[in-house]
């Protein structure tokens, strides 16, 4: 059997993650997924010393979650995705600022990434989705993220395999692991300076620079909000991150909002392209 022949599978069409990964209104969770990751000392390390999210944030962005949707919607693709990623991170070694070395690829470094992708999905769905997850849609979920895990070459004896193990081996982290670092507080700031965005239409980049002065300071603000919000409580708690009544119920505002305007967008708006695609490519071969 070849190489490509024994490459794991991305999950199902018609699963969880192929209605979720895809859908705009989780753009909004994404920064909460990166700061939980940065939060793990070896992580932020990794990502303060050889990541361009500083000179090249859009670019990166871009990167990332082109990245992400080829793992659920790049069939073929997903595991050629999946090994280049590993390759990317060969190289990626050094000193952490607890003096410990670290490397990208140390399997429970490169387990943590990965996981703390359920639990804020998890969390973001109590927002922004229709309703929260059943306990059924729970464990669909959780089974389809190890599954994406296998296409970047996590090992499974290297994640929990239940939902019922995967909760004591995240407060685990969270309690021995996560906290606070510099680059957690500058992906939080709101006194940065963030170059105006690169990418899209030149008028639009055009308009988007010269506006960029005003913008920035809003945008910086509520990129803050969304990160802490989305943010599972118990992470927020170990990365030391307040959160207020007033800006909890501000929150469930903005989810009540997204909740009524999302589901009406017809699918062009609504789906990233990619997944778009791949959605509309398994309605015609159904058919």
């Amino acid at each position: 059997m070849s190489r490509r022949d024994a490459a794991p599978a991305p999950p199902p069409p018609g699963g969880v993650l192929w209605s979720l990964a895809g859908d705009i209104r989780m753009l909004l969770a994404l920064p909460a997924a990166l700061t939980l990751q940065v939060a793990h000392p070896a992580v932020g390390a990794g990502v303060d010393e050889h990541s361009v999210f500083r000179t090249d944030p859009w670019g990166r962005g871009e990167r990332s979650l082109r990245s992400l949707q080829l793992w659920v919607y790049g069939g073929d693709q997903a595991a050629e995705e999946g090994r280049r990623l590993r390759e990317l991170h060969k190289m990626i070694q050094g000193t952490d600022a607890t003096g410990r070395r670290y490397h990208a690829l140390t399997p429970a470094y490169y387990a943590w990434v990965h996981a703390t992708g359920y639990p804020v999905y998890a969390h973001a769905q109590q927002y922004i989705g229709r309703r929260p997850f059943t306990d059924a849609e729970h464990r669909t979920l959780y089974a389809e993220w190890l599954q994406v895990g296998r296409i970047l070459g996590v090992h499974d004896r290297d994640m929990p395999g239940t939902i019922e193990e995967f909760w004591p081996y995240y407060r685990k982290v969270l309690a021995d692991e996560i906290r606070s670092n510099a680059v957690v507080e500058e992906l939080l700031a709101v006194d940065v300076a963030v170059p105006a965005p690169d990418r899209g239409p030149l008028p639009l980049r055009l308009l988007l620079k010269a506006l960029w002065p005003v913008l920035l300071p809003p945008f910086a603000r509520f990129r803050r909000f969304v990160t802490i919000g989305f943010m599972p409580p118990d992470a927020r708690e170990a990365i030391g991150l307040e959160w207020t009544d007033e800006q909890e119920r501000k929150l469930r505002r903005l989810g009540r909002v997204v909740r009524l305007v999302g589901p009406v967008l017809p699918e062009r708006l609504r789906y990233l392209p990619l997944a778009r695609r791949a959605r509309a490519e398994f309605r015609r071969s159904a058919r």
